[in-house]
């Protein structure tokens, strides 16, 4: 039963095959056995689930109306606010930290009658690519325990690789749902920016955030994409137009089709067996009568360094709210004001997140501001420009998500170059806003998960979807399960 995909679930709920609430526990009953070596989750409420998938089945039997997802297991990052339960980041500034209402995707999560069963755990504040930056635990890939999940959104993958849930949220600033997506061997989607709202979303870099699915399959990130996307007045930046039924297109292949493959995303770095898969996946493509086109993103080659400067000014300033005053961890002692915010921040933040601050603090000050923050938003405008031209001749882009396959927990925890490397081909979505998706294509040699990266224009996800499905139904690598 854990390792159906959530549609399948759905579709056996709905027959009267089986109940809410025994769903919920066979899923509960796996984090209890498998999550001492995962450690996916930081909070798990098991009563309130129960209890929301045994009022469930008390509606369902009295032929109530029920919700798209009525019964289903969902995972929240945890980055989402969750009322009366605490949201952490991941961090001991917020060890202590009960939101008192819920994000919007929460929201809609509870009206679609989803079983919300936990927090997931990540890189403190989303800044990493290992989910070894969180205060409170390291989680490990389901594939291979001595090895990376991937980052920031590490649990929530692999919550949803060892079939712990059947769906998961995560947020992507730089990559954070599509890199451990592909090293956990899931699908994971990064809407649109303004696709989805971040009201209640916990601020990394505000114009790079995006909350998206991790799943099982793109049948189910096109579910969970129905129920989450949409405007929301409350968040500035949300867009106000229709959100498609992506569920009903999704099997409609897409033709014709071009697809435009970047020669910049296969030169130095890029380990051999990625790129073999990535290449075969292509031609699973080209079999059903793809057009493959040659395309350049010459700009590409400086998105990691344009995004270390706007992402870590961003953050700079939204973590400048955590000064031990208002919420969050507070210093027990200390001589006055300044000393007070000093020892606070001090105790609260972890290394990473320091050094970002101190980076987008230098970047923004005076007699630098130009010569970096302002230059890489000129940069960044440069970026989408590439992706425009490309997109102008084809309908998506596809490339590796990442360099490797999960790299092994601590080999590169002293080599921040290195680790930020890891999202040297996702980088470039959020800096343009464009939508993309990582999903299954293959394994190395040694059974680890290999993704591919397919990129589209705004507001695209539909024609993203349906083009992530060709591949899917051609092939079987969404199937594979981890052996725990």
């Amino acid at each position: 039963m854990i390792e159906h995909t959530a549609a399948d679930l759905l579709a056996t709920l709905r027959k009267g095959d089986g109940s809410a609430e025994s769903l919920t526990g066979a899923f509960l009953d796996a984090i209890r056995q498998r999550d001492t070596r995962v450690r996916a989750f930081l909070h798990v409420d098991e009563a309130a689930a129960l209890e929301k998938a045994h009022d469930i089945d008390a509606r369902r039997k009295r032929g109530e109306p029920l919700g798209a997802l009525a019964g289903i297991p969902v995972a929240v990052k945890d980055v989402l606010c969750t009322a009366g339960q605490r949201t952490t980041c991941g961090s001991k500034v917020l060890q202590s930290f009960v939101p008192p209402y819920d994000a919007h995707v929460i929201s809609r999560l509870r009206r679609a009658d989803a079983v919300l069963i936990g927090k997931t755990n990540m890189d403190e504040f989303a800044m990493g690519s290992s989910t070894e930056n969180s205060a409170y635990q390291i989680t490990r890939n389901p594939w291979e325990l001595a090895c990376t999940p991937g980052g920031s959104s590490g649990g929530s993958a692999a919550a949803v690789a060892a079939c712990e849930t059947p769906l998961a949220l995560g947020s992507d600033t730089g990559g954070s749902i599509r890199q451990p997506a592909s090293l956990c061997g899931v699908v994971g989607l990064k809407p649109t920016y303004g696709r989805v709202s971040r009201f209640g979303l916990v601020a990394f870099a505000s114009s790079l955030d995006q909350v998206g699915p991790l799943t099982h399959d793109v049948r189910d990130a096109a579910l969970l994409l129905e129920v989450i996307a949409g405007h929301d007045a409350r968040d500035s930046t949300s867009v106000d137009r229709p959100v498609p039924k992506y569920t009903r297109t999704l099997d409609d292949p897409v033709q014709p089709l071009t697809i435009g493959v970047p020669r910049e995303y296969f030169g130095a770095g890029l380990d051999g067996e990625v790129e073999q898969a990535v290449r075969a996946a292509l031609k699973v493509y080209e079999k059903a009568g793809t057009k493959l086109l040659d395309v350049s993103l010459p700009y590409s080659q400086y998105a990691v360094a344009t995004y270390y400067v706007v992402a870590t000014a961003e953050a700079s300033s939204n973590l400048a709210r955590y000064d031990g005053v208002h919420y969050g961890h507070r210093a027990a002692k200390h001589d006055d004001l300044i000393d007070l915010y000093c020892r606070s921040r001090g105790e609260g933040f972890g290394a990473e997140v320091k050094r970002r601050i101190m980076l987008g603090t230098y970047v923004l000050s005076s007699g630098y501001k130009d010569a970096y923050y302002v230059k890489s938003l000129q940069v960044r405008r440069l970026i989408k420009d590439d992706f425009d031209r490309a997109f102008a001749q084809c309908d998506v882009i596809a490339g590796p998500v990442s360099p490797t396959a999960a790299f092994r927990l601590g080999d590169r925890s002293d080599d921040p170059l290195a680790m930020y490397l890891s999202d040297i081909y996702t980088i470039s979505a959020n800096l343009s806003g464009i939508a993309g998706i990582s999903i299954p294509c293959g394994f190395t040699k040694g059974g680890l998960p290999i993704g591919l990266q397919l990129q589209a224009p705004p507001f695209e996800e539909e024609k993203l979807l349906r083009v992530a499905r060709m591949h899917e139904r051609a092939t079987d690598w969404h199937t594979r399960r981890p052996k725990l």
